[in-house]
């Protein structure tokens, strides 16, 4: 998304914002003036004013209140009725103002900030019976749920798209991995594939329902998952609790959506995807969809991995579609190989960088230069093929050291020592501005050599591994398992299966004999025994192959949302789904009570406009719906039982109904305070919550 797109979005979702509270305002207008209450002021916007509009004066840039002070010394709130009507003049002046955020309604005898500003007109705000101001007070809630309403409609109308409720990836170890079947014969956990269709009572729809059921749910109170597998006739109900995670800050199962057959088409992706498929394929893919790899039809990206997988490292050939915008009808042929599926041993992923590694053991491969991007000032300095055997003073650096080397030194020259062919080459490469070389790298899995052991990581606490007390120097060179030949890693660990098939049979741990090359001249070979724990030995019996395209380069798999054209459908839905907002909205609230929702996944203005730029991009539907559940947010923050806000003063009106008189100036005083520290207080964790999120 570039700069002009940004802003336009920023734009977009400031004005669409501002039109909510702007029309929360109008409920108020037109209630005050059905009650009868004179109302001096209509805003559009904050700020000072551009133009406004008053009967008797006109249009004009700038406030017409001005001019009626010049020509008769008083400010219109100062005139009586009588006044206004001999001179002619509208009690309203209708405004817009600077700042496109929101509006106000200036009425006679009322300011939520100030009690005390009351007025003994007959047509003040105080001077109106009870009831007629209760409605007033609640007419801007009551509008946004009939905006809210009203935008649902239209966006059920056209169609919304969302994440479909189907299982993508699961994540080790989490609660979805041991979900309880409540179905006979079915064993523990749900699957990738498996699409939900019900949570406890309610119907799900897309996966965001199911993201939102999670965090809501409460400690101690399994969710009952209902989901419909292939291969199965009847739907299977798992019951699973999901648990905090700190990632998030949310309830969950350790689930993502599944992924379509759809490459994005986003420029961050351009790199990694050179890296796989070479910087002339790279430009051609994205925006594509993948229709089949070898004799398989494609139509998610599970079905491309599934593929993948039953080719056991054995290249296939995959087909990529037209891109479908008119642009480009032809077919893209490639061959693709699966690689390693990786074990997440806990040294797999470094303190010192947070990056997940390819490992095996606490062993991973050397870095190679896989492909120059195009312009790269690199371009006769390194080339594809060159296997990284030291940067800087890193001896055979692991895949996030080499990338911390080059992000640490912009615009530097950098001294490297490359295996080119063969032979051993000192070459001096040159980083951007941004810390990158402008080629293409990944893992070197047809040399058998390793980078340095994580045991050997340079940190004031080595990382403890099966092979730490080998002593391992990094570019050490693995010959055999058990007597089996290593040529690479997939032979590598093809080794260490057969070496251990036993133990894995009979659940045990297991001894291996080890043979390598240290990485100098005229060394011999050396022997050693390393032992894997029995659950070591079932994590690498447990591996297999993947696709060397991962599922999050690909869109979302999506459903649309809507009443197919009919209006009586649309409105069923859309008071549906502003009902369900509005539980939500509440439900929300007492879980930031009770404590199973984190306050730091409260979003301000600031968060509100930056989720809403990327709401932008997935159209302007998906957009009108975004709002819709704004503008429910506003109703339901806005009739809190809170000073300051109109469930405050809602409250303030049921005092007064019931005790014959309003409560005293001095506590409304003291309770705007209250309110405003309150409302204080959420702004600035707001606020900070959405600068930590965009810092991150």
């Amino acid at each position: 998304m570039d700069i002009l797109d940004t802003g336009s979005n920023i734009l977009l979702i400031i004005l669409g914002f501002g039109l909510l509270i702007a029309l929360h305002e109008l409920g108020h207008f037109i209630a005050a003036r059905w009650a009868g209450i004179r109302a001096d002021g209509f805003a559009i916007g904050m700020g000072p004013v551009v133009a406004s509009y008053r009967g008797g004066v006109g249009f004009r840039f700038g406030a017409c209140d001005d001019v009626v002070k010049a020509r008769l010394g008083r400010y219109p709130i100062e005139l009586t009725d009588e006044e206004l009507a001999k001179e002619g003049l509208g009690e309203t002046q209708y405004s817009l103002r600077l700042l496109p955020i929101g509006g106000y309604v200036k009425m006679l005898g009322q300011e939520d900030g100030n009690p005390g500003a009351t007025s003994e007109h007959s047509r003040s705000y105080s001077k109106v019976p009870i009831g007629k101001r209760m409605v007033v007070v609640s007419a801007g809630v009551a509008m946004n749920i009939v905006t809210a309403i009203v935008m649902f409609m239209v966006a059920f109308m056209v169609g919304v798209r969302f994440e479909s409720p189907v299982v993508g990836q699961v994540q080790a170890g989490s609660p979805a991995t041991t979900a309880i079947s409540l179905v006979d014969g079915v064993p523990p956990g749900i699957e990738p594939g498996d699409r939900i269709t019900r949570i406890d009572d309610s119907e799900v729809l897309t996966f965001s329902d199911m993201m939102i059921a999670s965090a809501m749910s409460v400690p101690g109170q399994p969710l009952q998952i209902e989901v419909v597998r292939k291969g199965r006739d009847a739907p299977i109900v798992f019951e699973v609790e999901p648990a905090y995670d700190d990632t998030a800050n949310l309830r969950m199962i350790g689930i993502a959506p599944a992924a379509s057959a759809r490459l994005v088409d986003d420029a961050a992706l351009d790199a990694p995807l050179e890296a796989v498929v070479g910087a002339t394929l790279a430009s051609k893919l994205p925006g594509r969809v993948i229709v089949s790899a070898g004799s398989s039809l494609v139509a998610t990206w599970e079905d491309f991995d599934a593929a993948m997988i039953a080719a056991s490292g054995q290249p296939l050939d995959i087909v990529f579609g037209p891109r479908g915008d008119g642009e480009s009808t032809e077919t893209i042929a490639m061959a693709a190989t699966p690689i390693l599926d990786q074990i997440e041993y806990p040294q797999a992923r470094p303190a010192d960088t947070g990056d997940l590694e390819f490992g095996l053991l606490g062993l991973s491969p050397l870095v190679e230069i896989t492909g120059i991007v195009e312009g790269s000032r690199n371009a006769e300095v390194l080339l594809p093929g060159d296997i990284i055997l030291q940067i800087v003073d890193v001896a055979g650096p692991r895949m996030s050291e080499f990338r911390a080397a080059l992000s640490g030194r912009p615009g530097q020259s950098i001294p490297m020592l490359v295996d080119r062919n063969g032979t051993d080459t000192q070459v001096d490469a040159q980083t951007d501005a941004s810390g990158r070389l402008g080629v293409a790298i990944n893992y070197a899995f047809d040399d058998p050599r390793i980078a340095r052991p994580f045991s050997r990581s340079g940190l004031e606490d080595p990382i403890p591994t099966v092979v730490a007390d080998l002593q391992l120097m990094p570019r050490t060179r693995i010959d055999s398992v058990e007597g089996i030949p290593v040529t690479d890693w997939p032979s590598f660990r093809a080794a260490l299966r057969t070496a251990t098939t036993t133990a894995r049979e009979e659940g045990t741990d297991a001894t291996v004999d080890l043979s390598w090359t240290l990485p100098i001249i005229g060394s011999a070979p050396e022997y050693g025994k390393i032992t894997l724990s029995s659950e070591d030995v079932k994590r690498l019996h447990a591996l297999g192959w993947t696709a060397p395209l991962p599922n999050s380069w690909f869109e979302p798999l999506q459903t649309t949302l809507t009443a197919n054209g009919n209006p009586l459908v649309a409105v069923s839905m859309g008071f549906r789904q502003t009902w369900k907002m509005v539980v939500l909205t509440y439900l929300t609230i007492d879980r930031l009570i009770a404590g199973s929702v984190s306050v730091k996944q409260l979003h301000g203005p600031v968060g509100i406009v930056h989720i809403g730029t990327r709401v932008a991009d997935r159209g302007f539907m998906y957009l009108v719906f975004f709002l819709a559940m704004i503008s429910v947010n506003l109703a339901v923050l806005n009739f809190l039982p809170l000073p300051i806000v109109d469930g405050g003063l809602f409250l303030f009106l049921l005092y007064e109904k019931i005790f014959k008189r309003p409560p005293s100036i001095g506590f409304q005083n003291a309770a705007t305070l209250v309110g405003l520290a309150l409302i204080g207080t959420l702004f600035v964790v707001t606020f900070y919550n959405d600068m930590m999120r965009l810092a991150g």
